[in-house]
């Protein structure tokens, strides 16, 4: 689908952004509700999936709420997501708007749906070829971007269904998407971002050296009392695949199986906090301590209460993630950390 075949308007909202249904709009992977016309997956009502697998598995959140268009020129359609879309974000808006045209799913759009829910759930298989896999090629080429906001929002946006229409219609082809550099092959742009996952390593490994590491005992998801794991603190990482390089790291990880916690600091008030899923551990608590710190830091300073703390306090992330206020979190680095050992029964290792 093209921009002249539907009059598209595009809109990007702050995380965490409530929004009701409303005409001609739709609203994708923010919103905080799952219903027709207002379709997310980051609330605790949400079921377990992502809001591109939300569709493909109810598309009449769609359907229902803008029929596939029979005129498409004389129709608006403005979508609403979240700022820096990311892959499931975009997925999500191109199959909406494959989905408006067509009126059905096709198995390619299925494949694509598939495979985002295992990326946004941060369960790609930990011996997959990251070179070789979507996911990585798209943040490679977002990496590294120096402009403001605004055009970033923009730049992710067309790159991102440029990508989406690239893999749906290789998948319509029969190729394997999850893990496959046939896919990439011959196309210079993607060429280069496979080349750029490979270099990505090196700078984990700087990264990883710089950084303080230790162990946590946190709470079995079963519930089935606490196990221990080991942890990685990296300071304005120089790599953009983070997470993914360190859960495969059994050099540097004290207990040799990868770090399963990963916090990532951004500027001097942007953390992420996270574990892996195939950890069986979550960080469910460690957001309620992080909230009244900070309530207490602003109060302090004489600042108004500000957002929360996010939990990943929905069925799809079950608290796995843990990320700052939208408006960045007045806590220092050493808070942060000190939060998450205390909370954790953690033992630094180094440095």
């Amino acid at each position: 689908m093209s921009d002249s075949d539907l009059r598209l308007e595009f809109k990007f909202a702050d995380y965490g952004t409530p929004f009701d249904p409303a005409p001609d709009t739709l609203v994708l992977d923010v919103g905080m509700k799952a219903i027709p016309g207002v379709i997310d997956h980051h609330h605790p009502e949400a079921e377990a999936e992502c809001a591109t697998s939300l569709i493909a598995k109810y598309p009449g959140l769609v359907l229902d709420h803008i029929r596939p268009l029979s005129s498409p020129a004389e129709r608006r359609l403005t979508v609403i997501t979240h700022r820096l879309p990311d892959f499931d974000a975009l997925a999500a808006i191109f199959l909406s708007l494959r989905l408006i045209e067509t009126g059905r799913f096709d198995p390619a759009m299925t494949a694509l749906a598939a495979y985002t829910k295992t990326v946004d759930s941060s369960t790609l298989p930990p011996d997959i070829d990251l070179a070789a896999t979507p996911y990585a090629v798209l943040r490679a080429l977002f990496a590294g971007a120096r402009k403001s906001e605004e055009e970033i929002n923009r730049d992710r946006l067309d790159e991102g269904l440029k990508f989406m229409r690239f893999l749906h219609a290789r998948a319509s082809e029969g190729m394997d998407i999850v893990e496959n550099k046939r896919l990439f092959r011959g196309l210079d742009r993607y060429e280069r971002a496979v080349r750029k996952v490979g270099e990505d390593h090196q700078y984990y490994l700087s990264d990883a050296l710089r950084s303080p590491k230790f162990t946590l005992s946190l709470p079995r998801i079963d519930g089935s009392g606490r196990k221990t794991i080991d942890g990685l603190s990296v300071e304005n990482p120089h790599c953009f695949l983070l997470k993914e390089w360190a859960r495969r790291d059994s050099t540097h990880a004290p207990g040799g199986r990868g770090f399963s916690f990963v916090m990532a600091q951004y500027g001097t008030s942007r953390f992420i906090l996270g574990v892996d899923p195939a950890a069986g551990v979550n960080l469910r608590g460690l957001g309620s301590i992080l909230n009244e710190k900070e309530r207490t830091r602003r109060a302090e300073r004489g600042n108004p209460p500000g957002p929360p703390w996010y939990e990943g306090n929905c069925p799809f992330f079950g608290y796995r993630i843990v990320d700052a206020p939208r408006d960045d979190s007045r806590l220092d680095p050493a808070e942060v950390l000190e939060a998450v050992l205390t909370f954790g029964l953690g033992r630094r290792v180094s440095p």
